[in-house]
C-alpha cells in the first residue's frame, strides 16, 4: 500500500573537502531517495562552527516530499552520509556532510534515535536561516532574535 507523500524538512552541512559540491550534489542525491522529490532548496549560507570545530561550514535546507516513513528517511540520510565519507571520530567533530531531518509533517517523535521536531532548530542561525528560505511562516522575528549573535553569510550566487 503506498502513503500518502508527507512534507519534510532536512538540513544540509558540510566543512570537510569540497563543502560547497558536496551539498549541492546532496540536494540531487535527496530526489533519488525512494518515493520523494526536494519541492524546495534553500539559498547556500556560510557559517562559523558553532558548537563545533574545524573550517567554516556549508550549509542549506531542502523542502521535500517522501513516502519514506520518518525512521526510513532517516536511514536514507544516514546512507547518504556514509556514502560522503561521514566519520564521527567525536561528539561534533568536522564532517564531510551532515543530514538533520529538522521536521517530518507534524510529526512528534521522541526515540533513542530520533527526536522530532528536531530539538534544537530554533537555536542555530544555519537552520533558522535556510529554513526561512523555504518555509517562511516556520521561523519567526524572535526566532531570528535568538540567533542575531550567529554570524551568517549567503553564500554569492547562491538561489533558493
Amino acid at each position: 500500500m503506498l502513503r500518502d507523500p508527507v512534507t519534510a524538512y532536512v538540513a544540509l552541512g558540510a566543512n570537510l573537502g569540497p563543502a560547497l559540491q558536496t551539498v549541492l550534489q546532496t540536494f540531487d542525491a535527496l530526489a533519488l531517495l525512494s518515493g520523494t522529490r526536494v519541492t524546495g532548496r534553500s539559498r547556500i549560507y556560510r557559517t562559523a562552527p558553532f558548537e563545533a570545530q574545524g573550517p567554516d561550514f556549508i550549509n542549506a535546507v531542502a523542502q521535500i516530499e517522501t513516502r519514506l516513513t520518518a525512521p526510513e528517511l532517516l536511514d536514507a540520510l544516514q546512507t547518504l552520509e556514509n556514502q560522503a565519507g561521514r566519520e564521527r571520530p567525536y561528539i561534533n567533530a568536522p564532517r564531510t556532510l551532515d543530514l538533520d531531518l529538522l521536521m517530518y509533517g507534524q510529526a512528534t517523535m521522541h526515540s533513542p534515535r530520533l527526536t522530532l521536531p528536531h530539538p534544537r532548530w530554533r537555536e542555530r542561525a544555519f537552520v533558522l536561516y535556510p529554513l526561512a528560505d523555504v518555509c517562511p511562516g516556520q521561523v519567526t522575528a524572535e526566532d531570528r532574535a535568538r540567533v542575531s549573535d550567529q554570524a551568517i553569510d549567503v553564500v554569492p550566487e547562491s538561489k533558493p
